[in-house]
């Protein structure tokens, strides 16, 4: 894959990512389900798919917890719609906001008959016996009164040793990442530590490499 750079900001353009995904993709799905056993309305379908432009949505690396934190919180804590996307609703259409990611994730205005809407909103309705996870394991209110009873100072919780990470994953896998690799006796110690490099695209344009 040859470098496209752009002041070292991303690693290759999305819409070439599109196109790549979209490739590799159907030669996986046209070899998984045969090229000469094909259906004609399956071949059909393809070759729509083959035609039409994908939009590959493309975020940042979530490289800290509170990224992680503000992601799922888009979907954790948010409902279908809310009531300051909806623009106008007359007798036959609802018109509302949405981001059109095909454009750059710009907010857009769109309107759909009632049925079409319903039909849509319908679809974030969970299945019988389904929860959200706002309101799964510790968050239920089957375990209020344990949360409370947590809450309480006077209570006493023994925490055992913490296990450092190194102890963790010899415990785990029997690899002991401290041992030295040629003589397998001595004991590796840290020394220094390497800054983390938050993109790859940094690193290669400070080393002036043409190609990763």
């Amino acid at each position: 894959m040859k470098y496209i750079g752009s002041g070292g900001k991303y690693l290759y353009p999305e819409r070439q990512l599109s196109a790549v995904f979209r490739g590799k993709l159907m030669q996986s799905i046209a070899a998984r389900l045969g090229r000469d056993g094909l259906p004609q309305d399956v071949r059909t379908v393809m070759k729509d798919l083959w035609n039409k432009a994908w939009v590959v949505h493309c975020e940042p690396s979530m490289a800290r917890p509170e990224h992680v934190i503000r992601y799922l919180g888009q979907y954790t804590h948010r409902v279908a719609i809310t009531n300051q996307r909806i623009i106008d609703i007359n007798d036959r259409n609802v018109t509302f906001m949405h981001k059109d990611y095909a454009d750059g994730a710009r907010q857009k205005p769109i309107s759909l008959d009632g049925v079409e809407f319903l039909r849509r909103f319908c679809m974030h309705i969970l299945p019988h016996r389904f929860v959200k996870i706002r309101r799964y394991g510790i968050y239920s209110s089957r375990v209020r009164a344990l949360k409370k009873s947590l809450e309480n100072p006077k209570m006493t919780i023994n925490v055992g040793a913490t296990e450092s990470v190194q102890q963790r994953l010899k415990r785990l896998t029997g690899f002991d990442i401290c041992l030295c690799p040629f003589c397998k006796l001595g004991k590796m110690h840290r020394i220094e530590e390497v800054p983390r490099v938050r993109s790859p695209t940094i690193m290669y344009s400070q080393a002036g490499a043409g190609q990763i």
